[in-house]
């Protein structure tokens, strides 16, 4: 008889294809990739800590220095630090969430929460870049005294915390949606103390103050295209998006073509837990005369050729299901 249509999927993904599994293949639990092994976790969790510190304990002497100096660009860098200090420390809970065992409600535990922390964060630099400009407006219509030299000096050390921060967090080990969100919030105090040290010298120079604020706007188009990028990532991840390279009319299709047990191949679903777990699942119909549980392993070995998936349920559904 063909498999029965139950909607009571066994791994609670929430894609209501309903396909029973009374004959389906299973990679039990999360398949932990090379990226994804607890020491890559640990590294990542202590890189984005170290961060958080870094930025943290620079972000006040920061904040006193804009005030002193009269500088936009060093109080919007230091309100950029106060908001990447919150955003390190989020993206740090994620990971020791994600710590946590997966139980009867939670059936993938608490990853997910990395990607959700991903997508706040970059949410924020977007409102970050809205308030720098406000500021940059306001200053450039009524103009402000800034000292050059207290700003320089402020800016260079905000500079030397922002490149161990970014250089910390870059060399932690895998790639991880929530660390480059954590990254790019470090990124753009790093820009941003660049853009300081730079309006410093030229305020220096020349005493020319609208610098300050021209280049507080720079710093902000240079960090917007990444921010959406990490939003537009963790959204896709967020929605149930098929992970990069994924396409299941190609593996359908590939299925049909190379393996002579595969009659049709479809309810192909895909989709990520994490940027590192994803999994899909799919459907096929026995040529005949094949057997179910070669069928079956032989397309999972080639999806997992294929796309690298590692994670793949499969389900067999024929009018004469031979099993062997």
């Amino acid at each position: 008889m063909r498999a029965g249509h139950d909607h009571n999927h066994a791994h609670g993904h929430g894609h209501g294809h309903g396909h029973g599994h009374g004959h389906t293949g299973h990679s039990h639990g999360p398949t932990l990739s090379a990226n994804d092994s607890p020491e890559a976790r640990r590294s990542k969790e202590r890189a984005i800590l170290i961060a958080a510190v870094l930025t943290g304990s620079f972000m006040g002497l920061e904040v006193i220095g804009g005030l002193v100096s009269g500088s936009l660009a060093l109080l919007a860098d230091a309100g950029h630090m106060l908001i990447d200090f919150a955003s390190l420390l989020l993206a740090w809970l994620a990971f020791r969430l994600a710590r946590r065992p997966a139980d009867w409600k939670r059936t993938y535990g608490f990853d997910r929460f990395s990607v959700l922390a991903a997508f706040v964060n970059g949410i924020t630099l977007f409102a970050i870049a809205g308030w720098i400009l406000f500021e940059a407006i306001q200053r450039l219509l009524d103009p402000h005294e800034v000292l050059g030299g207290l700003m320089l000096w402020v800016a260079v050390g905000g500079l030397v915390v922002n490149v161990l921060a970014f250089w910390v967090l870059s060399n932690a080990e895998g790639d991880n949606l929530n660390v480059r969100a954590a990254a790019l919030h470090v990124l753009g105090d790093l820009l941003g103390s660049v853009a300081a040290i730079g309006a410093s010298l030229i305020i220096i120079w020349t005493g020319w103050a609208p610098i300050d604020p021209i280049l507080s706007v720079v710093v902000v188009l240079l960090i917007l295209r990444s921010a959406w990028a990490v939003v537009r990532e963790s959204g896709h991840i967020l929605l149930e998006g098929a992970p990069a390279g994924f396409d299941a009319r190609s593996v359908a299709a590939d299925l049909e073509a190379t393996l002579p047990g595969v009659a049709r191949a479809h309810h192909v679903h895909a989709w990520s837990i994490t940027q590192e777990r994803p999994m899909a699942t799919l459907e096929i119909e026995l040529a005949p005369g094949a057997v179910a549980d070669d069928v079956r392993r032989a397309v999972k070995n080639r999806v997992r050729e294929t796309t690298g998936m590692e994670h793949v349920t499969v389900e067999v559904a024929t009018g004469v299901v031979q099993d062997g």
